[in-house]
């Protein structure tokens, strides 16, 4: 089987294409075919030398595909299912701890840039009926993210308000996510084209915060201050979201794409009694919330692109390229 793996220091030039037998599962794991994988920031960080990784890593935190073998003593699954990862192979239920996120798949431990690999039966999740693997193989990071900081943490309803910058994966389904539950959406982004994309997509106004260096103000005028907000620029878009959100809001922390330290003015937090909350992906009873939710409204994921898996140092280079909409697949 191909399987692709990161040689230290990492950089996209240290993508490495390997030949190796497939695994046999042993008991209490499943053998999987697995056929699509998605980009994710965190991957490109991993791949780029950015998050360092033991030698022969691994990369890629998402997976769909097929078992093809069960082990001893699983019940669960049967030869044929379609499944998906979890980005926290160890995080089934309950609250986030040390222990059960230890495990980050395609960092701590291996992930899915391979034809086949054996998982814990538990560690996977089915995809949503009607998807393929390329759609589901977009969901356990970034689509787990954004619902676990709407739905989760945030128990969006019908009415609320939310704000979702730029037009990322995570940001696309946080979108997604929003109008399904009812919710008026704002959103920003660097370019018209993208804006028409995303007003397609059921945005209710959307801002370029190019042509308005003020926008988080600019929001917080029109909404009245926002009940939501998905932060994932950290030190270069916290400022402007702590000045959108409205009293009693929920700021969800995701990402670190302008940096990894900023600023804000604390009294502004304290005075609207909004809170903010760091979010790194979510449990597999949250995944299979996700799913069954998916399977009701039947959204479907923004696929910007699709590589083979020897591609991946292309795929990664056109994520750097910050042209895409939606998420970026590899297929195999």
């Amino acid at each position: 089987m191909q399987v692709l793996t990161i040689a230290t220091p990492g950089g996209l030039e240290n993508i490495l294409n390997n030949e190796v037998d497939p695994p046999t599962p042993g008991a209490g794991e499943v053998l999987v075919r697995w056929k699509a994988t998605s980009l994710n920031y965190h991957d490109y960080l991993v791949a780029a030398g950015g998050i360092p990784v033991a030698d022969g890593r691994v990369p890629m935190s998402d997976g769909a595909g097929v078992i093809e073998a069960l082990g001893d003593g699983v019940s669960e699954w049967e030869v044929g299912d379609k499944v998906m990862s979890l980005f926290f192979p160890d995080w089934l239920d309950g609250d986030a701890s040390a222990a059960n996120t230890a495990a980050v798949t395609g960092d701590s431990v291996d992930g899915f840039a391979r034809e086949f690999s054996c998982e814990k039966a538990v560690s996977l999740t089915s995809i949503p009926k009607s998807y393929t693997f390329a759609e589901a193989a977009t969901l356990p990071c970034a689509a787990l993210t954004a619902w676990r900081g709407l739905v989760v943490e945030g128990n969006l309803k019908a009415g609320d308000t939310v704000l979702i910058q730029g037009s990322g994966g995570m940001s696309v389904f946080g979108l997604q996510i929003a109008k399904a539950a009812g919710a008026y959406v704002y959103a920003t982004t660097s370019s018209d084209k993208k804006a028409e994309r995303l007003q397609a997509l059921g945005a209710d106004h959307v801002i370029n915060y190019k042509e308005d260096e003020k926008w988080g103000k600019t929001i917080a005028k029109l909404s009245g201050g926002v009940d939501h907000i998905l932060d994932v620029g950290g030190p270069s878009t916290l400022e402007h979201s702590v000045e959108a959100v409205g009293f009693g809001g929920k700021i969800s922390l995701i990402g670190v794409l302008g940096g990894r330290k900023g600023e804000f003015v604390l009294p502004k937090m304290f005075f609207k009694h909004a809170s903010m909350n760091g979010i790194a992906v979510g449990s597999r009873a949250m995944q299979q919330d996700l799913v069954r939710a998916i399977d009701v409204a039947e959204f479907k994921p923004v696929i910007d692109r699709s590589f083979a898996l020897t591609e991946l140092a292309d795929a990664f280079r056109h994520q750097e390229s910050g042209a895409h909409f939606g998420k970026i697949v590899l297929e195999y």
